[in-house]
């Protein structure tokens, strides 16, 4: 493995690490960051990092926002779920599974446009 990508993984996954320990002290903090599109904008950086390439950067934006409609339900059928009780991993599997649904759905309307 190359340098460069032992970077990328660090960096990531401290991001994510310390979302998590801030959401463990302060719940609006967390969730603050949490909405935050760090995936998006890590992913941005580094194939701008890696290509200089504004025009695959533009259409990979578009599509990342068509592909963020499906998450949304998703995340609200999880938070129901754990509302009635469900167990966490059956209520995140439901909500994944919705999530996929979505994602085909989409990517269906997006081939028809």
């Amino acid at each position: 493995m190359n340098t460069q990508f032992l970077v990328k993984v660090a960096v990531s996954a401290l991001i994510i690490a310390l979302v998590s320990e801030i959401s463990k002290r302060n719940n609006t903090a967390g969730t603050l960051l949490a909405s935050l599109p760090l995936t998006t904008l890590l992913a941005l950086v580094w194939l701008w990092h890696e290509t200089h390439d504004a025009a695959r950067l533009a259409a990979w934006t578009t599509d990342v926002v068509w592909l963020v409609v499906p998450s949304l339900p998703a995340l609200l059928l999880l938070g129901a779920l754990l509302r009635r009780q469900w167990s966490f991993y059956g209520a995140l599997a439901t909500a994944s599974a919705v999530c996929a649904l979505g994602y085909l759905l989409v990517l269906q309307l997006q081939k028809k446009l």
